[in-house]
This record gives structure tokens, C-alpha cells and sequence, in this order.
């Protein structure tokens, strides 16, 4: 995977592959945002119209900007013109506050960061991503990961060490493009 500021410096060169690199490694994340204040009936629609959008105006994409945060913030703005747009106002109202609130871009920021993480976690070998996955994202200890895995408990202790370093190896890397 290449970095985020890589994708965007390609996409805006009007790269076609920058596009389809782009929409695989963020949207996961980007459509999991959507669904949150569209729902998820309305979420693929407007994650088309952001994608659409990326590559329309994918000139004013700065190098300077992290590129996932870019996108982030297009979604944001489709999703607020999609419950703008609705015939009939059914708007979960905590939903549209956490939308409209702050601009959205607290929230888009974090789901950004979870992006970058999520790809920087595919880049891992797979023995260090398991150990990591199971501990970050199914909550478990590192004794429960050494049960699950069938394996000593100071491998699970290796290799999370070795995957959170090279974790944040990759970040670093992926951040010297664009601040965060």
C-alpha cells in the first residue's frame, strides 16, 4: 500500500488506478462513516457520489493535507447534501448533531485515523496482523490470544511487539505526506 498523499499527489494527476487504490484502501471505512448518518440504504449511494467527486475535483487535493482526511471531508459534505436532500424529513436528530455539530471533522478525523490504521494493518505479516486484530479489535488478552492461536504466550508477547513497532513504522512513513 502506498501512502495516502501518494494516492492523492497520483489522483490528481487524474491517475485511474490512484482512483481504484484509493476506494479499496478507504472504502471501508469511508461507506461504515456514511452508514452512520445516511443509514445504510443511502450510505453506497453517497460514497459513490464522494468517490465521483474525488476524481471531479481531484486538482484541489493539497499535498500538504493528509489525503484520507480529504476524502473524510468530501463524504461529510455529500452526507450532509443527502439528509439535506430527503423528500421526507426522517433524520435520526442525535445523528444530524454529531453530523453538523462540530462540521463533522472531529469525526471524520477519527474515521480517517482508523483508515490509515486498518491499511497500515494489512501491510503487516499476517501472524503479527492476527495477534493485533484479536487484541484491538475482538478486545481480547494476550492469554486468550495464546488459547485461541494454540500458541506460547510469549510468541502472542513477540508479536505484538514486532507489529505494533512496525505499525507505527508505516504510520510515520504514511504521515510524512500530509499533517496530521
Amino acid at each position: 500500500m502506498e501512502s495516502g498523499a501518494l494516492l492523492g499527489v497520483r489522483l490528481a494527476g487524474r491517475d485511474e488506478s490512484a482512483l481504484e487504490a484509493a476506494y479499496e484502501t478507504y472504502a471501508p471505512s469511508l461507506l461504515a462513516y456514511l452508514r452512520r448518518y445516511v443509514g445504510p440504504d443511502e450510505a453506497e449511494d453517497v460514497l459513490q457520489r464522494t468517490f465521483l467527486d474525488a476524481w471531479r475535483h481531484a486538482e484541489r487535493y493539497d499535498p500538504n493535507q493528509r489525503f484520507a482526511s480529504w476524502l473524510f471531508t468530501i463524504a461529510h459534505r455529500r452526507a450532509v447534501d443527502s439528509l439535506r436532500g430527503r423528500r421526507h424529513p426522517v433524520v435520526d436528530v442525535e445523528a444530524a448533531r454529531a453530523l453538523v455539530g462540530e462540521d463533522g471533522r472531529e469525526t471524520a478525523e477519527r474515521y480517517a485515523d482508523a483508515a490509515e490504521v486498518r491499511a497500515a494493518l494489512d501491510q503487516l505479516p499476517e501472524h503479527e496482523r492476527q495477534v493485533l486484530d484479536l487484541a484491538y479489535y475482538q478486545d481480547l488478552t494476550q492469554r486468550e490470544i495464546a488459547a485461541r492461536l494454540d500458541v506460547p504466550l510469549g510468541t502472542v508477547k513477540a508479536r505484538a511487539a514486532r507489529g505494533t513497532k512496525r505499525l507505527a513504522t508505516l504510520l510515520d512513513t504514511d504521515d510524512e505526506g500530509g499533517s496530521r
